[in-house]
């Protein structure tokens, strides 16, 4: 391929020169679309500034202001370092993350290792089994635990003397919420290994232990350094657990939402606020750098490595899948058991009426209504924005360092937590003369946060995607005067469609489960479900939380079925050329 093919669209366009029959015209219609995707990219600039950008800058200066807005730098630092109480909650927070992630590695790493590395059976249901907690909110857990443990609960005694409300709540729920994480990164790291190398262990009769200890532990060394920053940053950012299970244990997610909802403290909110997002940020930045050590472990001649059938082995980890599988059914199924029962533990006989929320006086079913259409729209403005602004920073070639800029800010997201992220929000579009204030308590700016927040893994999904699209397409699309734009919606879109189903799904469903990012941002009118069974809670109905839990859980599992479903199809008209 020459390099007149590889080059860019614009220039190549420019660099024509037309013959003497052929009118000069395609050096301003060349001109005309590199301006247009200059001024795209730099909408996108304008984009992040005012969802991301300016809203953290806020929160930051926020922290250093005292209430009459007159700055007194780390004064409020030092407050919060001085009270007891609130140092403790720090405490607490190290002290269930990394005990919460620790039980999640070590879980997640035994599930993947039985999927990719032995033959037993059901590997495809067990796969499936372990994915559900991501359709659950954060706090469905810690209500399902509120029956197997709390103080009517049917396994009260296991816990011998101790309370479930505390850190030993915490660490349960959070091990269910963050363990589908772990084991995605976990089961693509254990995937790629090169069967070389265990048949010359075998040639050499190392023993199976050693084989583990230098072949399979190296090879997916990375993989568990990502894991464990990922499941530490979620456990030490998350809302929903703590808030239902933690009881008096205090942590920093249940302490912002203390200062700026019980008590109005907003410069000390944005002072924890700050503390939660900084742990966040070094996991991000340690797993950006262990990412940049990773080296290939398949080559050219690498041979996929495939598991032999060893039937004690792989009764053995049958065994221990199921077991795991069978604790995450657990949680789900005592919570959709809690929202059946008449009167837990008195009267056990079934009941829909805990779904009947209009009777209940909790808002009825418009909540969920206001779930749905906020998710929708996550999904279709969400997925138009984060695949346009991926195609302009992967594809077109003006700007180059704004580009560059723009891709690493789009990375930002992914340490910022939730609630941190919503806080933020308060501060930014709550400001006295913020023409963009207009949009605070609606329906908008619930959508503008949440894709926000979620904006990292869709885009580096969608950028993955174009990074398969050779510049080739649009070096001919130039070459014959096809606008950029036709060639964008007849060739890439089209190509890239699998991704872009993905990121309208995933937007959706973490929309619908969402807490902590939009904690602080409904209105009477905008209240989602989520929302809506954290209330509840409160309130002291936990069954009716619980069927608030599990109407979100449906829906977002029969949207995963859908999805399915759509996208065997679509494959089908749109994919066929990828069959040979």
């Amino acid at each position: 391929m020459s390099d007149a093919a590889l080059a860019p669209a614009g220039p190549l366009a420019a660099d024509i020169r037309p013959s003497g029959n052929q009118p000069p015209r395609i050096r301003p219609q060349a001109g005309a679309e590199d301006w247009v995707m200059r001024g795209a990219i730099a909408l996108l600039g304008v984009y992040f500034i005012i969802t991301l950008v300016l809203p953290l800058y806020t929160l930051l200066i926020k922290s250093v202001e005292d209430k009459d807005k007159n700055f007194i730098g780390v004064a409020n630092f030092a407050r919060y370092f001085a009270d007891p109480a609130l140092t403790q909650s720090l405490i607490n927070t190290f002290t269930v993350s990394i005990i919460g992630t620790v039980i999640t590695i070590f879980l997640a790493f035994l599930y993947a290792y039985a999927l990719t590395r032995t033959c037993m059976a059901m590997r495809g249901i067990l796969r499936a089994v372990a994915l559900v907690p991501l359709l659950a909110p954060s706090l469905l857990p810690g209500l399902a635990l509120i029956y197997l443990f709390g103080n009517q609960g049917i396994f009260k005694g296991l816990l011998m003397g101790h309370e479930i409300y505390g850190p030993i709540g915490i660490i349960i729920g959070e091990v269910f919420f963050a363990f589908p994480h772990a084991l995605i990164i976990l089961v693509t790291a254990l995937s790629v290994a090169d069967q070389r190398l265990y048949e010359a262990a075998d040639s050499l009769r190392a023993s199976p232990t050693r084989v583990f200890m230098t072949v399979t532990l190296p090879g997916c060394r990375y993989g568990l350094i990502s894991a464990a920053m990922v499941v530490f940053t979620l456990i030490f950012t998350d809302f929903g657990v703590p808030k239902v299970i933690g009881g008096s244990y205090n942590v920093l997610a249940t302490d912002v939402y203390r200062q700026v909802i019980g008590q109005f403290n907003f410069q000390m909110g944005a002072v924890v606020g700050l503390l939660l997002l900084f742990p966040a940020v070094i996991s991000f930045t340690v797993d950006r750098l262990v990412q940049r050590k990773q080296v290939a472990l398949l080559s050219a001649r690498a041979v996929p490595y495939r598991p032999s059938p060893r039937p004690k082995t792989d009764r053995f980890f049958l065994i221990v899948a199921c077991l795991i599988a069978g604790f995450l059914l657990l949680i789900l199924g005592m919570a959709f058991l809690g929202s059946i029962i008449t009167f837990w533990p008195y009267k056990l006989v079934p009941t829909l009426k805990w779904y009947d929320f209009t009777r209940l006086g909790t808002d009825g079913w418009g909540p969920y209504f206001n779930s749905l259409r906020m998710a929708a729209m996550v999904a279709l403005i969400g997925t138009a924005i984060v695949f346009t602004g991926a195609y302009l920073t992967e594809k077109s070639r003006g700007a180059k360092g704004l580009r560059s800029a723009l891709h690493l800010i789009a990375m930002v997201p992914l340490a910022v937590p939730g609630i941190v992220l919503g806080l933020a929000y308060i501060f930014f579009f709550n400001a006295p003369g913020n023409p963009l204030g207009l949009i605070y308590n609606t329906m908008t700016i619930l959508v503008v946060n949440t894709i926000c927040h979620f904006y990292t893994v869709c885009h580096l999904t969608a950028v993955t995607a174009l990074k398969q699209v050779d510049a080739e397409f649009e070096a001919v699309s130039a070459s014959l005067k096809v606008p950029l734009f036709r060639t964008f919606w007849r060739v890439t879109v089209p190509v890239c469609l699998p991704a872009i189903l993905d990121i309208s799904v995933y937007l959706f469903v973490n929309a619908m489960t969402t807490v902590s990012a939009v904690i602080f941002l409904y209105a009477s009118d905008t209240k989602l479900m989520s929302i809506n069974a954290i209330n509840t809670d409160d309130a002291g109905n936990t069954a009716s939380a619980c069927a608030m839990g599990m109407v979100i859980v449906v829906t977002s599992a029969v949207l995963k079925g859908l999805h399915s479903l759509l996208v065997r199809r679509l494959h089908k008209r749109t994919q066929a050329w990828r069959q040979r």
